[in-house]
Parts: C-alpha cells; structure tokens; sequence
C-alpha cells in the first residue's frame, strides 16, 4: 500500500492541475469525514433530531496533509 501512495503522489505531483486534483481529494476527504461523523451521532451538523446519539463538541480546522 505504501508504494501505491507514493505512486498516487508522484502522479499528482508531476500533472500540470496538480492543485486542482489536490483540492478535489481535500474536499473528498473531507466530505467522508463528515458523513462518518454524521453516522456516529445520527444527525447533521447543526441539526435537531430526536434520533440524535451524541453531541458535537465543536469544530477546529486541520491542515490537510496528504
């Protein structure tokens, strides 16, 4: 698995939109983490629902590292 990062980052890397593609898996990325989170507490965020698990407790922006 290890070389099939670093295959996917030498790829990214020598494409001419690599900033685009970057952008693209971030907000993929993100967008995963998000729906996991919505899973976990059974609502959105920000929603009101009975069904609701667990609260969150805040957001904090974390630097995307690929």
């Amino acid at each position: 698995m290890t070389d099939d990062m670093m295959n996917l980052r030498a790829l990214v890397e020598k494409t001419p939109d690599a900033d685009l593609l970057r952008e693209m898996i971030g907000f993929a990325a993100h967008r995963l983490m998000e729906l996991e989170v919505e899973g976990q507490t059974g609502a959105g965020y920000g929603e009101k629902s009975p069904e609701r698990l667990a609260q969150r407790n805040g957001y904090r922006d974390r630097s995307w590292d690929p």
